[in-house]
């Protein structure tokens, strides 16, 4: 079985190269309008939908030769036929979706790209005639040799290459590697996990995992960056830095999330046979009031980061259904005893009197729905039975305490001002 991957690196383009890499930007996106408004225009004519090659021939070969469109020679024909094939998906994606086809949320019809989109791309094929110069250079058509941060060899020889401009103004280089799996030769167990918000993790085995929340850390500095931008002239320079500024301090939360979800799931997949998690809603959760949160804690990328991963290595995900009631059936004796609410983290079983945490209780029953062998500690925790002291026993009496003593334990606190 071969694996596909992308692999992206930094690119830091000359201001020449900026320069050239908008153009191929505009002329990509003026080809790619192009073809959605043929294709609409034949729709309204009840016409039937130009064909690919028809589209290349007149909208590519013979926009060319007018002089309203001779500036799509300049960029490479590579980059212009791709942007068509961008097109003639996005088209096949929405009729797959309208006609039940294509699983998964539904694609709405393409829409128009504008230079203010902050996401620019561009795909260089082999056609092309691209390649990494022997200095570690991306040498592109008609653009130049490009500086590359490397952080990694490649593993084999990429079969396209597509340069981004993101909405921070960074420029990245995303290669397409065919690869074998390298499976791990480890003997390892199997785990449960359950995904949550205040811990983003949960496992089978009593591991947890605080989420790391890093929107709402960063909450305050993309306040004041909005604010900011808010405040400046629209069409002026400082509100373009306002964004930019904006726009940075977002890629920064965003490149934290995917780091933490990369070495997560990368020592999950090292460490376990066999994962199972939950096929959650989380397009359903981000119209709720925990919208924020969820965004922020990103599980549908860390799960996509699991599959992958698994596949590369050798290890099996499992996903679960959503509608399973982990959160409501003992992992000790499997008695469904109903919904909680969820300020109950700990409870006891009333059949077979065994005390368990909600989270923990939840992830072992996702690895029993997904068939694993759990071979974890379970979701036992120590009965809460406090032993109540006799009063002549108790050292101190409430109403021996000082007044500031007694503001102190009222709020969690010793006497010597640290937390209990």
């Amino acid at each position: 079985m071969v694996v596909r991957l992308r692999y992206g690196f930094r690119l830091y383009p000359t201001p020449g190269q900026q320069t050239a890499l908008a153009q191929a930007f505009g002329c990509a996106r003026v080809v790619f309008n192009d073809a959605v408004r043929a294709r609409n225009a034949a729709f309204e004519a009840s016409e039937k939908a130009p064909k690919a090659a028809e589209l290349s021939k007149r909208l590519i070969t013979d926009a060319k030769k007018n002089s309203e469109r001779s500036w799509l020679g300049s960029v490479s024909a590579v980059v212009l036929q791709q942007s068509l094939r961008d097109a003639e998906l996005a088209f096949k994606n929405f009729f797959d979706s309208i006609s039940g086809k294509r699983t998964g949320r539904w694609m709405g019809a393409p829409r128009f790209k504008t230079r203010r989109d902050r996401r620019q791309s561009i795909r260089f094929t082999a056609n092309a005639r691209w390649s990494i110069t022997s200095g570690g250079k991306l040498r592109l058509p008609k653009i130049g040799d490009v500086p590359v941060k490397w952080s990694r060899g490649l593993p084999s020889k990429p079969s396209s290459v597509t340069v981004i401009k993101d909405p921070a103004g960074r420029y990245f280089s995303s290669f397409v590697i065919d690869t074998n799996p390298d499976p791990i030769e480890t003997d390892a167990p199997d785990v449960g996990i359950d995904l949550g918000l205040k811990h983003f993790a949960v496992l089978s085995d009593g591991t947890k995992i605080t989420a790391p929340k890093f929107l709402r850390k960063a909450e305050k500095k993309l306040k004041r960056a909005q604010r900011s931008l808010s405040r400046k002239e629209k069409g002026s320079k400082n509100r373009d830095k306002a964004r930019l500024t904006l726009a940075r301090a977002h890629a920064g939360v965003a490149d934290a999330r995917r780091e933490f979800h990369h070495q997560l799931s990368t020592c999950l997949i090292r460490e376990n046979q066999a994962i199972a998690v939950e096929n959650l809603a989380v397009s359903g959760l981000t119209r709720t009031r925990l919208a924020k949160s969820v965004h922020d804690a990103g599980w549908s990328g860390f799960v996509a980061m699991l599959e992958y991963k698994a596949a590369l290595y050798g290890r099996r995900v499992v996903r679960i259904g959503r509608f399973e009631p982990t959160s409501q059936v003992c992992s000790n004796c499997g008695v469904k005893d109903g919904p909680k609410p969820l300020h109950v983290r700990v409870w006891q079983c009333q059949v077979c009197g065994v005390w368990l945490d909600r989270d923990i209780n939840a992830a072992v029953n996702v690895a029993k729905a997904a068939g694993l062998v759990v071979t974890a500690c379970g979701a036992n925790v120590r009965p809460p039975t406090p032993v109540g002291a006799d009063r002549g026993e108790a050292g101190t009496h409430r109403g021996d305490l000082t007044s500031a003593t007694a503001r102190a334990a009222r709020h969690g606190r010793n006497h010597r001002g640290s937390p209990r």
